[in-house]
């Protein structure tokens, strides 16, 4: 008996045993999928699919296909030329069993492309992280503090207006040193400042 299942835009004719290069698809090597899009099992043909019907297949490895180099030239351009290559990505499966009927009932996993797969929670892009606390002063306030001096300030845990201004002359002295900041603290005068913000 033979079926034909429809996976990646292509259609396959598939025997027990045989061994396939599909598109790729979203498993691991060693894992059991069941393709449920089948045109064609045995007599039964489907209108467009055969209902109930499932091909089961182990997938062997995640492998490239051949190299396909494509090269554009483009005559009356003067050295117009460009050349590319792609392997494109495939899955090896091994067909184990064809199923005419009772597959939505097996409980195997769903053969599905890997581009079209939802990602895991891992895999996700993480939010944003919510802005500072609200219990941090805007030290952008301050003249010549812009966002990247902010962040080296926060990282020393200065996020405060009450602290700048508690500074004493060995503060200002230890941090101009610990972050570079070549005399700023005097010249634009923080700590007058921070008195008067954080009021």
């Amino acid at each position: 008996m033979f079926a034909v299942l429809k996976t990646g835009g292509k259609q396959y004719k598939v025997a027990s045993g045989d061994v396939l290069r599909v598109e790729k698809l979203a498993a691991e090597a060693g894992d059991t999928v069941q393709f449920n899009d089948i045109l064609m099992i045995g007599d039964a043909i489907g209108a467009p699919f055969v209902a109930g019907a499932g091909v089961q297949a182990e997938v062997i490895d995640q492998i490239k296909g051949e190299k396909v180099i494509h090269f554009v030239r483009r005559r009356r351009k003067h050295s117009s030329k460009r050349t590319k290559g792609h392997r494109q990505q495939l899955t090896l499966i091994r067909v184990t069993d064809l199923l005419a009927e009772g597959a939505d009932k097996s409980g195997v996993k769903a053969a599905i492309g890997a581009g079209s797969a939802p990602r895991s929670a891992e895999a996700a892009p993480a939010a944003k992280a919510p802005k500072a606390a609200a219990s941090g002063d805007d030290l952008k306030k301050l003249s010549g503090v812009g966002p990247a001096l902010e962040k080296k300030l926060n990282a020393a845990g200065i996020t405060s207006f009450a602290q700048i201004a508690g500074w004493s002359e060995a503060d200002i002295a230890r941090y101009d040193e610990e972050l570079g900041l070549k005399g700023k603290i005097e010249k634009e005068g923080w700590v007058a400042q921070s008195q008067d913000l954080k009021a």
